[in-house]
């Protein structure tokens, strides 16, 4: 199994890094993963600014010279695994910017003029790992989960992928927390996973 990790946070320091090492780490040790890339979108100095003009049409993003290296990334891997923290009751714009650009019509889906398009990233799988300041529950309760809906139903169904699985840990900064708890987690099911 190839593996795609996606991390999205400004530092280095921050909980999200400590849980990209858990996927890592726990990735290393598991015979059904045969190799790992990362994706650091702001080391890599990803830009998330659309631009559309008469030069570069929105049509033609799925073409676009700029981002094949990150095409053939999404292509390569049988797993998708996105770090990142929740701000505002959804990923980072950064995490965003890289959703507009690379699941474009004609590389990740296709148009067949009815209702829901051709999924053409089909036969893979995506893990979530997001962390938030507030409550566990309260995306779910106050948000109507806007978080997973958006990532599982106008994003991953969208293009063809049905296996999504979330890890979405809340009430993060607290001191008397349960880092320790939840990075062993991820680690552990990392370790394990064999699809």
């Amino acid at each position: 199994m190839n593996m795609l990790v996606i991390y999205t946070h400004p530092n280095h320091q921050s909980l999200s890094y400590a849980f990209l090492q858990q996927v890592i780490q726990g990735s290393g040790e598991n015979d059904a993963v045969t190799e790992v890339k990362v994706l650091d979108l702001y080391e890599a100095d990803f830009n998330p600014v659309l631009v559309f003009n008469q030069d570069k049409r929105r049509r033609d993003m799925h073409s676009d010279p700029a981002l094949a290296v990150y095409r053939e990334q999404l292509l390569w891997a049988d797993k998708i695994v996105f770090v990142y923290p929740i701000w505002w009751g959804r990923p980072p714009a950064m995490l965003l910017g890289y959703i507009d650009q690379m699941f474009a019509s004609g590389f990740a889906y296709r148009d067949k003029g009815g209702l829901m398009p051709e999924g053409l990233l089909t036969n893979k799988s995506v893990v979530c790992v997001s962390t938030m300041k507030g409550p566990a529950l309260y995306p779910l309760f106050w948000l109507n989960n806007a978080h997973k809906v958006l990532m599982r139903k106008a994003l991953f169904r969208f293009v063809g992928i049905k296996k999504v699985k979330f890890f979405e840990f809340g009430r993060m900064e607290q001191p008397n927390g349960t880092q320790a708890k939840k990075l062993e987690k991820v680690y552990k099911y990392f370790k394990t996973i064999n699809a």
